[in-house]
């Protein structure tokens, strides 16, 4: 077929892992900035305080899977709603967040590509498969509420995904990869230099013909494979306009083809995003970026009893756009000060049609939608005082929900139900505080208080949902989730090339959204009183020569907070207590062999509900992968790569015993050619 002619015709050199490392350093004096064209300004020297984790991009382009989602599991605690990763998960369902607050497949987190947020405006999911880990330098993961920037939706934590510069970027890359289940990976770059600046265009296509979600004492003659096909191409430019300041264009097209557990049960989402950003590294520092998205989505349920349509979400078209300015004005050496504003607007609509699962015929047209805005002001400071580093700051948003509606007619359009829902605004303050002591040169203290918020999304305001044979009810009078938040930690560098961090932390989500069970397979998203996460987390990050090892550990203590429910002091759904992930490999970078790369990663995920009442749990599972890249020639390798090597069975689904697997062992060979 043509399509793997093109795999075997193509590659990109493969990248030796290098796993998460700690923000802090061994030495408690300040690391001087490094200036790198195509990238933000410089981190504050606060960041640390917060806990930050980093992943580099030889780890992003290193995994077994090749995918970003898989590659975040390396910093325990952050997870999906559920355990599937983009090739066998409904997109919709694939919201991020992070010690185990719970969720309802929106993300908790606030997620940024170059300072921009990526969140679907309607849905408020993350694109990955729109994510092409070859494009990516390194991400960011700050667990814990607040933030700067576009503040409003990091509840849970956030991460920062920053796009290679030109110094990580080979002039022509390709990699190609065929695996299990008549799968084929394929991605490409070109990264030419433009002046004194670069141009970088990209894409990557995939497909499969998919395994089997549906365990085999479960399938049915209508049960299907989670095929797949998606591709994404974009073009990101970085001109400097002077030898302070540079402008960066970024552009992106995608568009994603999903099959779940029966035939007919197809997705489809896609997506145009545009952004422009302007970066000052003078005395007074300047970041202003604006951009745009363009998003829709469909998707078919099929009943699981009589195996009929019944439900097209045929249509959800929806916009997001926005911007910020931060200046940094120059107020001595010993303090970064950050002042700015930003805005958020998200504006969508669904089109959907129920069918009679007994007849086949359609029942009812549905329409619903509206129109969100959230703009704020922040200021926060970095102070930094020999040894000390104080960092804290403050935001003040202007919310507003607008034009809500849900209508539905019969299909000759008589009209059966016209709700129109009343406007909505407000102003919230939230702000947070940290410290870091760098008290001797191996010991690192920490600590940090914070609140943050979420403005439901239209998606939960507005659109019912069915996973069959459980209905989900949309609700238009939710409030917004407010979190409160403190954590403490230690870095340690006992020894050359080894850091170990330890972190406590305690956050209380009030006003929390869940699918609450309101009867017989029906459910409601509500604002439940509160969820309380409190836990530790545990980080191991060692070099010695060729050899890496990376580990991360989450215990988390979570329960919901519901005085007179029947879900009160349970366990939030999709909330592990124990994560776990670990990483050894072994990368020469120099001699003969400098593109070699050998590598394994283990992942344990805990036992977990299904529901908000506990009656469906699913089971821990713990896998393991495998990666090894080979030269075989000057700037040509050949990898090879095993997905859950050892064929373990990993529950993502459990609605009374209907049961949904994660990805089962799924070899890949390929072939990898390029330059650094």
């Amino acid at each position: 077929m043509p399509f793997r002619r093109l795999i075997l015709a193509s590659g990109l050199l493969c990248s030796p892992v290098l796993a998460q490392d700690a923000t802090s350093t061994a030495d408690w004096e300040p690391v001087p900035d490094v200036v790198v064209i195509g990238r933000g300004l410089a981190l504050p020297p606060g960041t640390p305080a917060y806990g930050s984790s980093t992943i580099e991009r030889d780890r992003l382009t290193g995994d077994a899977s090749g995918r970003v989602e898989d590659v975040l599991a390396d910093v325990a605690g952050v997870q999906q709603f559920r355990r599937s990763d983009s090739r066998s998960a409904n997109p919709s369902a694939q919201g991020l967040t992070l010690r185990a607050l719970g969720g309802n497949a929106s993300s908790r987190a606030l997620v940024l590509l170059d300072g921009v947020p990526i969140a679907d405006p309607f849905f408020g999911y993350i694109p990955f498969t729109a994510l092409s880990p070859e494009r990516l330098g390194a991400v960011r993961i700050t667990r814990g509420g607040g933030s700067g920037p576009f503040g409003a939706g990091a509840v849970a934590g956030t991460v920062e995904l920053v796009s290679a510069s030109r110094a990580e970027l080979p002039p022509v890359s390709a990699r190609a990869s065929l695996g299990s289940f008549d799968s084929a990976q394929i991605s490409a770059a070109v990264s030419p230099n433009l002046g004194s600046g670069y141009v970088t265009l990209f894409g990557r296509a995939e497909r499969s013909d998919g395994f089997f979600t549906t365990p085999e004492n479960q399938r049915v003659a209508a049960t299907a494979r989670a095929r797949f096909r998606d591709w994404s191409t974009g073009l990101r430019a970085v001109a400097p306009i002077d030898a302070q300041t540079e402008l960066q264009m970024a552009g992106l097209v995608f568009d994603d083809h999903r099959t779940l557990r029966f035939q007919g049960a197809d997705s489809r989402s896609q997506g145009q995003d545009a952004s422009l950003r302007l970066i000052h590294r003078g005395e007074w520092q300047v970041d202003a970026l604006a951009y745009l998205q363009a998003r829709n989505f469909a998707n078919k349920v099929i009943s699981a009893t009589s195996f009929r349509l019944t439900l097209d979400q045929r249509n959800t078209p929806s916009t997001g756009y926005g911007g910020k300015v931060e200046v940094r004005p120059p107020v001595g050496p010993d303090h970064v000060l950050r002042i700015g504003v930003d805005t958020r607007i998200s504006d969508g609509r669904l089109y959907e049609t129920a069918y009679s699962g007994a007849t086949g015929l359609p029942t009812t047209l549905r329409t619903a939608g509206g129109h969100e805005t959230t703009s704020g002001a922040f200021v926060e400071d970095d102070w930094t005082i020999g040894r000390l580093v104080l960092t804290g700051g403050g935001r003040v948003d202007r919310w507003t929900i607008d034009d809500g509606f849900l209508r539905e007619t019969t299909p000759i359009g008589r009209i059966t139900s016209d709700n129109r829902y009343a406007d909505r605004a407000g102003t919230i303050a939230t702000a947070r505080a940290g410290a870091l002591w760098h008290l001797a040169a191996p010991i690192d203290l920490r600590a940090a208080g914070y609140t943050g918020f979420r403005v439901p999304t239209l998606n939960e305001l507005y659109r019912p949902f069915v996973v069959f044979p459980v209905t989900t009810q949309a609700n238009a009078a939710l409030g917004l989730e407010r979190l409160k938040g403190v954590e403490g930690g230690v870095d340690l560098h006992p020894a050359s090339g080894l850091t170990v961090g330890l972190t406590g932390f305690y956050n209380r989500l009030n006003g929390a959204i869940a699918n609450v069970t309101i009867g017989p397979n029906l459910r409601q998203r509500r604002n439940v009183d509160a969820i309380v996460a409190k836990g530790v987390e545990a980080t191991l990050d060692w070099r010695h020569g060729a050899m890496l090892f990376d580990a991360s550990y989450a215990l988390n203590d979570s329960e919901v907070r519901a005085p007179g429910q029947a879900f009160d002091g349970l366990v939030p759904a999709q909330s592990p207590r124990h994560a776990a992930s670990a990483t050894l490999g072994w990368a020469p970078h120099q001699g003969i062999a400098k593109d070699a790369l050998l590598s394994a990663t283990l992942r344990h995920v805990g036992r977990q509900f299904e529901d908000d009442l506990q009656t469906d749990a699913l089971k821990a599972a713990t896998t393991v992968d495998a990666l090894a890249c080979m030269p075989v020639l000057r700037g040509v390798a050949v990898e090879m790569r095993a997905e859950n090597l050892f064929d373990v069975a990993v529950q993502t689904r459990n609605q009374a015993g209907s049961i949904d697997l994660g990805t089962p062992r799924t070899l890949w060979i390929g072939l990898v050619v390029g330059g650094h």
